[in-house]
């Protein structure tokens, strides 16, 4: 992660622009708001579905760049944070005016909070700019930021689509990724005292059908053909050995 900084900030002010491709463009109707509201769904949908009320929880998005997530989620959680290693990143999305505790991550071996702070934590689409030497490690450190029973969520591209993989390969911001499959992610939980408590495929279809067939997509959610992926960890509170 400490490769990304200077990149990061470098490129902070044209993110956005930077993510563009024509296939990408097609599937969100040429805004990323989509993906970043697919992903609040899902996390909704995760809390839901297990009958818990996030409105007293925690939640921290590591490598939150400028915190589209964080924004769409604030009033779901009492307290939400952000960490990045940008800091350019950090004042592009303008997260401290929004009230928003975000802190540069000046460490890649260190999130920049206390033990056992969390009940949530997402990282989305950050492990794959992680060398995989390095991802061991970082799991173990989010899993130290989280309470004893909090839940962990790593959410990827998935290298099983085509499209997918289509679309990293040009895209600048993803010059670095080494993309990691489903069951890599879950053996990083496990190795790290996670116990995997759910997984989901998604992003199947575009924004115009995904309105008319949110139902299907939820069917589909095995199936190993979505444009991306979650996986949710839950800290057991002792560490394997």
């Amino acid at each position: 992660m400490s490769e990304i900084k200077p990149e990061f900030d470098a490129l902070s002010s044209s993110y956005e622009e930077l993510l563009r491709d024509p296939i990408r463009d097609r599937f969100g109707a040429g805004k990323s708001e989509f993906f970043h509201v697919r992903k609040r769904d899902l996390i909704r949908e995760y809390f839901r579905g297990r009958g818990v009320d996030s409105k007293p929880l925690s939640f921290l998005d590591l490598g939150c760049g400028t915190g589209a997530l964080l924004t769409l989620l604030r009033g779901d959680f009492s307290y939400v944070a952000g960490c990045d290693p940008s800091g350019g990143m950090l004042e592009a999305g303008g997260l401290k005016e929004a009230d928003i505790d975000a802190r540069v991550q000046h460490d890649p071996a260190r999130i920049p909070f206390d033990d056992s702070t969390f009940d949530f934590v997402t990282a989305v689409c950050v492990y794959h700019h992680v060398p995989p030497p390095a991802r061991a490690a970082l799991t173990a450190e989010v899993r130290r930021v989280l309470k004893p029973g909090g839940t962990f969520s790593i959410i990827e591209h998935n290298p099983y689509n085509p499209a997918t993989r289509l679309i990293v390969s040009r895209t600048p911001v993803d010059a670095d990724a080494i993309l990691l499959r489903a069951s890599e992610t879950r053996g990083l939980l496990r190795t790290a005292g996670f116990q995997i408590d759910d997984q989901r495929y998604f992003l199947y279809f575009p924004e115009g059908l995904y309105k008319k067939l949110s139902g299907v997509e939820s069917a589909l959610k095995s199936l190993p053909l979505g444009g991306q992926y979650a996986v949710f960890g839950k800290h057991q509170g002792s560490r394997r050995s």
